[in-house]
């Protein structure tokens, strides 16, 4: 449609005989004619821009797209005197275009940019032609423009300068050569920038800045792409990386443009949830306060719709804040123009549908409002006029009366200024009548810690301090619930962070509180790895469990992207910290049961075992090669085998190689077969126990390879196979009914299966299998004793010797099932020398499991202590779906003493039938 079709308002004219003037000179009539009435009689400097190019403008206004091949295709003729010509058409028709509300303000700021987009790369290639031309430059210079804020969002105003930043590719060139282009670029970037900027008899084209480049102060005005990465990578600023979320490449060599904005996103874009940046953002808008002398309450009249408080600026710090603290792990937040971001963070669930509708609208009436202050006089102000005299203009070209204006735009100031100051700097809560206070034992070490270093970090604490008291002080033992907050404070290595997350999402303070009030040993991991709490803002964090398949492939591209090996196993522990986290949190929810988590951790424990495996041998690799025509996999025992594990445990496996023993590796530094599976092996151990700043994976115990300790740490399928023939003891054969293959090629995984169960098969010998159970249970009895009323697995009728019967059953049966209940169930159907009631005894395996499983997470590892925290106790009682009247201190040896029982009795029958066996 064209311009005349669109009309949807007009203005109101102030100095009505100019506005008739003007249409009168156009020869305008309806519709057209009264816009011409309210622009002339509002804005002297469009009524004369008008009157200058009204041949053009009355066709443009009859046209369907009148801004398409405007500028010239080249820079043959007077490429300064067509520019601002072009400017000044663009400029006549936007401002047609807005105030008659036939374009929305996106396509206005949008057309605007393409104009600049095309100006910008006309005026380069002006600049550089005749270096080129001379020989000195290239065909291909490598400079680039990158377009900066609104220019590079598509979001320039009317009057606005456009912020470039200006740099050239000297990656494939030394000192000397990059040295002499950069002189010859800064030459030709100072002539591109008067070309656009310096005012002629035909005016300006756009005003220039380039003061974003890196350290303007100290860099030339073209920069070296390699000195930028490097400063941006050691002395970046949270500025700075706000403002490369607009960043886009507009002219120049777009190729190596795009290369570098994509080594820039680990800069802006960081990995982990970066709250800190509200901070920083917090102090860059005080800044802005304090420049412009915004206090008070807002007073419409001489505000700065701009840099004000309620003001454009600050729709913008809360969008890009937002984006900033999400951005690297959501690549779905990173739109560069913030109409479009703030729908993103609403479908995102990180705003409010509300904050967005209030936001958007705000937006859109202060840029409209903006325009209109500017299009009066060109002038590259955003401040409202102080008196009535000035506004009327502005309020008129807007078709508002002086009062409506200022109802409306202080309306649409207050209320950012109310969802922006709420974000950036949250009022301190009332604090509460909370008892908890009164334990100045407890509270008076917390200045001292290391959470509170910062005074920044202190204060923000003081304005959550008086809701987790409040929350602790409902705990069905207040006191207690203080002292494992305390113990989650004190494990903080730092607070800015943590509390500004908690600040900004409410609802963290309570899954805090929860998980301090029900499982101080969560509480206590949480304090040492705060980080996880990323995980929870996701918007994945309660989503169903996606299974081993698909965590081992997210882990692993995960780990393809790391720029190094130190830097991939750093991610692995982070990512895996984090889930380990959504685990216990899903238990302690209600939204898995007990024997689900057990299942989870172990899918978890496989995935990371089979991605990190992978980046270590190709680590590995790079320095000793490959064994040619070896396979190799990692057979998982144990816990780890039985698919079953807890928040604690550690990992039993063995790594099983089949390859040609006089072989040598390919690599630089060749080893032969034994060296180089045996290295690979103790990489893998490391890569999974060493700890970083991010801790360790996992403990990992490879004991149960053969001759354990004495054994080598990688085994050859051949060893493997002979000694478990010939030489293992029967409580390596029961340990054997847990393995499971885990990683390797499909068709090695078969083969070590295969010899698994044929071991397993041949040793179903039930005299030697009792034997072994007898003597098995007899060394745990005196080695291993029950060391407290938490301790379920040792001792008689715990875990352990429920585990040591079921591997017995399986053996003798050939189970291919490592689970202790599906052997123990699988005993009860098949054909065996003696009759007990094991599914009565698997339903009591399961019981203790679950309870220890709870424990684990609830109190940790200590298991002598009898003490439970109420809270812990009362969440235990509802996963395991007991009464409150249930005392675990007399329902555990009721079990315990059941199942030895039933184990005395299966081991009884067996003594009476081993010999007819």
């Amino acid at each position: 449609m064209t311009l005349i079709e669109s009309i949807q308002r007009v203005p109101i004219a102030v100095e009505t005989a100019r506005g008739q003037a003007l249409a009168a000179d156009w020869g305008a009539c309806g519709a057209l004619a009264e816009v011409l009435t309210g622009i002339g009689g509002c804005s002297p400097y469009l009524c004369d821009l008008l009157r200058q190019e009204k041949d053009w403008l009355a066709e443009a206004v009859t046209l369907a797209a009148p801004l398409q091949n405007l500028l010239p295709s080249d820079v043959s003729g007077d490429i300064g005197a067509e520019l601002r010509r072009a400017k000044r058409r663009v400029a006549g028709f936007l401002a047609m275009a807005e105030v008659s509300g036939a374009y929305s303000l996106t396509q206005s700021t949008q057309a605007l940019t393409d104009f600049a987009d095309h100006a910008v790369s006309l005026a380069f290639q002006a600049a550089l032609a005749p270096y080129q031309a001379s020989g000195k430059l290239p065909e291909e210079t490598g400079l680039f423009v990158i377009a900066m804020g609104k220019m590079g969002a598509g979001e320039l105003n009317y009057s606005s300068d456009i912020d470039l930043v200006v740099m050239f590719d000297d990656r494939d060139m030394d000192h000397f050569e990059a040295a002499q282009r950069r002189q010859i670029l800064v030459r030709a970037t100072r002539a591109a920038t008067k070309l656009l900027n310096d005012i002629t008899e035909h005016g300006y084209v756009f005003r220039t800045d380039l003061r974003l480049r890196p350290d303007p102060s100290v860099t030339p005005i073209c920069v070296a792409m390699s000195s930028a990465l490097d400063y941006y990578e050691s002395l970046g600023r949270t500025w700075e990386r706000a403002a490369f979320i607009k960043a886009r490449i507009c002219a120049g060599d777009r190729r190596a443009g795009a290369e570098f904005l994509d080594q820039m996103k680990p800069f802006v874009w960081r990995r982990y949830l970066d709250f800190a940046a509200i901070e920083e953002a917090h102090a860059l808008r005080l800044k802005i306060r304090t420049k412009t002398g915004a206090r008070g309450a807002i007073n419409v009249p001489g505000h700065d719709v701009k840099l004000g408080r309620g003001g454009i600026r600050e729709i913008e710090f809360f969008t890009q804040t937002r984006q900033l603290i999400s951005g690297g792990r959501d690549a779905e937040l990173r739109s560069c123009q913030t109409l479009v971001a703030l729908d993103q963070l609403a479908a995102k669930d990180w705003i409010t549908d509300a904050t967005k509708n209030q936001l958007q609208r705000s937006y859109r009436i202060l840029r409209h409002t903006e325009h209109a202050i500017q299009m009066i006089r060109d002038a590259q102000t955003q401040s409202v006029p102080a008196s009535d005299a000035g506004i009327g203009p502005v309020a008129g070209l807007l078709g508002l009366s002086v009062p409506d204006f200022l109802t409306q735009t202080g309306a649409h100031l207050n209320g950012v200024h109310a969802i922006t100051e709420s974000f950036f700097a949250p009022a301190p809560a009332i604090a509460p009548e909370v008892a908890l206070d009164d334990h100045h034992e407890i509270t008076q070490y917390w200045p001292s810690y290391a959470a509170m270093r910062s005074e920044r970090a202190t204060v923000l604490f003081e304005t959550l301090r008086p809701e987790i008291l409040s929350r602790l002080q409902k705990a069905p033992d207040p006191k207690e619930a203080l002292i494992h907050f305390d113990n989650f404070l004190r494990g903080l290595p730092a607070g800015i962070q943590v509390f500004s997350l908690f600040a900004a999402n409410p609802k963290l303070v309570e899954l805090l509180t929860d998980i301090v009030v029900s499982a101080p040993a969560l509480a206590q991991y949480l304090g040492r790895n705060s980080g996880v709490l990323d995980a929870v803002l996701s918007g994945e964090f309660f989503a169903p469990w996606p299974g081993r398949e698909v965590l081992a492939e997210q882990l692993a591209k995960r780990l393809a992207a790391a720029s190094d090996y130190e830097t991939a196993l750093d991610l692995a522990r982070i990512w895996t910290k984090e889930w380990h986290f959504r685990i216990g949190v899903h238990l302690l929810e209600g939204i898995t049961a007990p024997h689900e988590a057990a299942g989870h951790y172990a899918q978890l424990a496989e995935a990371v075992l089979t991605a990190v495996f992978d980046l270590v041998h190709q680590n590995f690799a790079l320095k000793y090669g490959h064994i040619p025509e070896s396979d190799c996999a990692i057979l998982a025992m144990g816990s780890l085998g039985a698919g079953q594990l807890n928040s604690q445990s550690d990992l039993d496996m063995i790594l099983i190689f089949d390859a040609d023993a006089t072989r040598q590796s390919n690599g630089a530094k060749p080893l032969s077969c034994r060296q180089y599976f045996s290295r690979l092996t103790q990489a893998l151990i490391t890569a999974l126990t060493a700890p970083t700043a991010h801790g360790r994976l996992y403990e990992v115990d490879m004991r149960l390879r053969p001759s354990g300790r004495a054994g080598p740490v990688a085994t050859s399928l051949a060893g493997f196979e002979s000694y478990q023939r010939s030489e293992a003891w029967t409580w390596e054969h029961l340990a054997l009914t847990r393995g499971r293959v885990i990683t390797g090629a499909a068709a090695f995984r078969e083969t070590v299966e295969r010899l698994r169960q044929q071991i397993l098969e041949e040793k179903a010998d039930w005299p030697n299998i009792l034997k072994g159970l007898r003597d098995m249970r007899a060394r745990l009895a005196d080695g291993k004793p029950q060391l407290g009323l938490w301790d379920l697995k040792r001792g008689s009728g715990g875990l352990q010797d429920i585990e040591l019967v079921a591997q017995g059953m399986a053996l003798m049966q050939n189970c291919p099932d490592g689970a202790t209940a599906a052997q123990l169930h699988g005993a009860q159907l098949r054909q065996i020398p003696v009759t007990a009631d094991f599914d009565g005894l698997a339903r009591s395996y399961d019981w203790l499991s679950d309870l220890r499983l709870l424990h684990h997470l609830i109190c940790g590892t200590d298991v002598q202590s009898e003490a439970i925290a109420e809270g812990g106790l009362a969440r235990m009682r509802r996963i395991m779906q007991v009464g409150p009247e249930v005392d675990f201190k007399q329902v555990i040896p009721e079990h315990r003493q059941r199942c030895a029982r039933m184990i005395d009795q299966i081991l009884e029958q067996s003594e009476g039938q081993g010999n007819e066996c």
